[in-house]
């Protein structure tokens, strides 16, 4: 005689922030030939660069830096990329008289905000269930509807960070 272990799977969906790195450097491309092609940028060192997790902006001066990195931003909107996933530095000295600026790219949930986004969901009373699981927060619960109402609830929280819902099973 078998037993089979009878699972009851019950609707769920994860919480993650994941951001493609292949259209980062797309938009960094696109940014570098907007750089070189602009008269204000003729003769100039300004540069926009990346390294594993991080985005370098190098230009001469603070004018020019912070149009570099409004040139970056834009074109990260032209690649459907937020803004939200980079958190830029103060402007520092670099070698050759140069000034630079460096952001990390934010993707995967930190601790804190899980815990903020589990203590927001606890305190909206719905009858569901969080598991904080690594870079990703796992959300379920019997009933369907009480997910779409708690991703709502995630969405008016107005977190910067971009988050994306998915694996939303039933």
């Amino acid at each position: 005689m078998f037993i089979y272990n009878l699972y009851i799977f019950m609707p769920s969906f994860d919480v993650v922030s994941k951001i493609d790195l292949a259209e980062v450097d797309n938009a960094i491309n696109g940014a570098m030939r907007e750089i070189s092609n602009r008269y204000d940028f003729k003769n100039s060192e300004s540069k926009v660069s990346r390294e594993d997790e991080s985005v370098f902006l190098i230009a001469e001066d603070n004018y020019k830096i912070d149009q570099v990195q409004q040139i970056f931003r834009t074109h990260l909107v032209k690649r459907g990329l937020s803004s939200g996933y980079f958190e830029f530095s103060k402007i520092e000295d670099a070698r050759g008289g140069l000034l630079k600026q460096f952001s990390k790219i934010l993707h995967g949930i930190d601790k804190e905000l899980a815990q903020q986004i589990n203590k927001t969901i606890k305190n909206s009373k719905l009858k569901v269930q969080v598991a904080i699981r690594g870079d990703e927060v796992r959300v379920s619960s019997n009933k369907r509807d009480l997910l779409q109402s708690t991703i709502q609830i995630i969405k008016e929280m107005k977190v910067k960070q971009p988050l994306q819902f998915i694996n939303f099973r039933d």
